[in-house]
């Protein structure tokens, strides 16, 4: 792989530096072509990951300290591996020191002994101590769980989390005998007349009520993450301050039971901005979250002064004691943005630990109160919108989605700072869609400092979304094996793929979804090494498969040849919908934002030939006349999708309803207004979630997803 024609200074040793902490120095382009990492990003990105690598002698030295590191721990920080397998583990002591090692398990607090295996290694002098190694075998029937595994030698005890994951997921009773379809909606635009100005959690319940009235098996959702506490808020789900927390955009504050004992004159103060925000949900315009959260948040704040029963404070201080320290942090960074807003942070503000932090820690215990609270009545709304829907039918429910990265100055970047690297941001390189590549901005895990934190952070986030889900989608699920960096001052294309340990995300992801009783589903579209999908496949995690991106030998794949494990569907949130798509609007939009790389003509060209040769297929398998109706197309597609072998089949709620209007157009920030557009129909008609399930359209295409 590394030959003469290699960049003069990436040298051997600065490749091996790379290797042990899992830089890739080359890649393979869009085009094919073989790319090299430049020597400075490599120097950076090993930066970025605490290794210096400045110099041919500082390499030396960390690559000495890299292998010492090892020897200097008695156990590894973290063991993760499947259940079934039997991994050899090296067990650290002075040399020529007898060492026991055994298993507390996770439920039952009962012990296990393990047995050393016959494997001499040389022992290595480190520190001016010489350190011997044994090396014990793991049981392969142990259950699943987070266990410790120990070791003793003399007085020195040292303990390490032994995670046991699935060997592979199973799918739910009769989903692999049946297929499931469901709805995929951006919940924010979905509103009622009961909204205030956003679809909110209220509104989720109706939806998966009425979706399951009508057959459908789940309802695919936007990411509910955290925004910013106060505005202006940041409109994209996928840059949210926090991963693991929700938005109480979405909280609806007659749906709390306090709201209904207030005293006449503070449930006046509520009812007086529910009538500011209700009007916002007949605005066709852009949705205004900042004027919308304005308005709740004083409600909000009225009904969490309210007076709370006994068993009901308890009920919130068990969720508050449950969620730990990461809630308290996460509340901690919302009353300190508040706190400062508009201002800049001092530095010693930065530091969650720091006396600073300490003292406003108590200074503003009241508005951290506050915080956690949303939490709780947001986690309760949560889950009376999984009861309504599963009660309606539904064999999965909500599905939630989890996004790649976070906001570099949100609440994860300040609590999760020892795992999160700093100057660097992840992307995408250069594709033949955004040829400069892509810069997110959002600080990657490091996969060092994740493992020594055994993959807590990780799993918390996971168990919170987990709580009230029947599936998990993971945005980027190719961001489990690797990630492009950008070295902060470089160019998205100067960047550099990192590598994680998959085995140990995969496996704990499948662990708390098995769990928690939910499906995994990988947004695996893009670039990515082939083996990923038959991974994935392995260990039962679904794909994802897009008609529209979905080639074979030079033209459409047929839908018999997509896979089994893999939630299908006509399009995605990243293109128009359909019926905006057929007709080429999004062309003449990329044309007005100033994004085409090529010229208006041939990208029009090169879109009608990509319509005709869809409609072609669909023409030869008798699917439509020779002049097709818009409605007609687009059913079409669906009952095309539905040919395909996939165990789920997912149908965007606007294309339901023939809304032509995109939600999202990469490569835009404020010259479009991303993420804000509410559902309409092809006529500009807002629909909302009292009428939708009425709607013509949804209920035509409805009839062809139950044939």
């Amino acid at each position: 792989m590394f030959d003469d024609a290699r960049p003069e200074g990436l040298t051997d040793a600065l490749l091996a530096l790379a290797q042990r902490y899992g830089v890739v120095p080359d890649f393979w382009g869009f085009d094919g072509s073989h790319q090299w990492v430049s020597p400075g990003t490599m120097v950076d990105v090993l930066a970025a990951l605490g290794v210096d690598a400045s110099t041919p002698e500082r390499v030396a030295v960390e690559l000495e300290n890299a292998e010492d590191e090892v020897w200097r721990r008695m156990l590894p920080p973290v063991v993760v591996l499947r259940q079934g397998a039997t991994p050899h583990v090296a067990v650290h002591v002075d040399d020529g020191a007898p060492v026991a090692t055994w298993i507390e398990f996770e439920d039952d607090g009962g012990r296990r002994e393990v047995g050393q295996v016959d494997h001499w290694v040389a022992p290595r002098v480190v520190d001016g101590r010489t350190v011997g190694r044994a090396t014990v075998e793991i049981p392969a029937d142990l259950p699943l769980g987070w266990h410790t595994l120990v070791a003793q030698s003399g007085p020195t005890v040292t303990r390490s989390p032994l995670v046991v994951t699935p060997a592979r997921m199973e799918l739910p009773a009769g989903l692999g005998e049946r297929r499931g379809w469901g709805f995929m909606a951006q919940l924010y635009s979905v509103r009622s007349t009961r909204s205030w100005g956003v679809g909110d959690l209220a509104d989720l319940a109706d939806l998966g009520w009425g979706s399951g009235r009508l057959g459908a098996d789940f309802l695919l959702i936007n990411p509910l993450h955290a925004a910013e506490p106060v505005p202006p808020l940041t409109p994209s789900p996928y840059l949210p301050t926090t991963r693991r927390f929700v938005h109480p955009l979405y909280v609806r504050p007659e749906e709390i039971p306090e709201t209904a004992y207030l005293p006449i004159a503070e449930r006046s103060l509520v009812e007086w901005q529910a009538e500011v925000a209700r009007p916002m949900s007949d605005d066709p315009g852009p949705i205004d979250r900042d004027a919308a959260w304005a308005a709740k948040r004083v409600a909000l704040e009225v009904v969490f002064a309210a007076p709370r029963s006994a068993a009901r404070q308890a009920r919130f201080e068990e969720f508050r004691q449950e969620q730990g320290r990461g809630l308290e942090d996460f509340a901690t960074w919302c009353a300190l943005y508040e706190h400062y807003a508009p201002d800049a942070w001092p530095e010693e503000a930065q530091d969650r630990n720091s006396p600073l932090v300490r003292r406003l820690r108590a200074e503003l215990a009241d508005r951290i109160d506050f915080y956690c609270w949303l939490q709780w009545v947001a986690d309760e709304q949560l889950a009376t919108a999984q009861a309504a829907a599963r009660e309606a039918g539904m064999r999965l429910g909500i599905v939630h989605d989890l996004a790649v990265g976070v906001h570099p100055e949100g609440a994860d970047a300040w609590a999760l700072r020892d795992v999160l690297a700093s100057r660097v941001a992840v992307g995408a390189p250069p594709d033949m869609y955004n040829q400069q590549g892509q810069d997110w901005s959002q600080p990657p895990w490091r996969p060092d400092a994740l493992a020594r934190d055994a993959y807590r952070p990780f799993r918390d986030l996971l168990r919170t979304i987990l709580r009230h889900a029947g599936a998990i989608r993971v945005d980027h699920v190719i961001g489990l094996f690797r990630l492009w960096w950008i070295p902060q001052g470089r160019s998205p294309h100067e960047g550099a793929y990192v590598r994680y340990d998959h085995e140990a995300l995969v496996g704990i992801l499948c662990l708390e979804a098995q769990r928690a009783g939910a499906v995994v589903i990988g947004e695996d579209l893009g670039t990515f090494e082939p083996w990923v999908r038959d991974y994935l496949s392995e260990r039962g995690v679904l794909g994802t498969s897009v008609l529209w991106f979905e080639y074979e030998d030079g033209g459409v794949m047929p839908p018999e040849h997509y896979r089994r494990l893999a939630l299908a569907t006509v399009t995605t949130h990243d293109l128009p919908p359909t019926a905006g798509y057929l007709a080429g609007e999004h062309v003449d939009l990329r044309h007005q934002l100033g994004l085409l790389t090529d010229s208006l003509d041939k990208t029009r060209a090169d879109a009608r030939a990509e319509r005709e040769r869809m409609v072609e297929v669909l023409r030869s398998r008798g699917l439509v006349g020779p002049a097709p109706s818009e409605r007609e197309l687009v059913e079409a597609l669906h009952r095309l999708v539905l040919a395909s072998p996939s165990v789920l089949v997912g149908v965007s709620l606007a294309d339901a309803v023939g809304e032509r209007r995109t939600q999202n157009q990469p490569g835009t920030d404020q010259e479009y207004p991303n993420w804000r557009v509410p559902l309409a129909d092809s006529a500009q008609n807002l629909v909302t979630v009292d009428a939708v399930f009425e709607h013509q359209r949804l209920r035509s295409l409805v009839s062809v997803l139950g044939r």
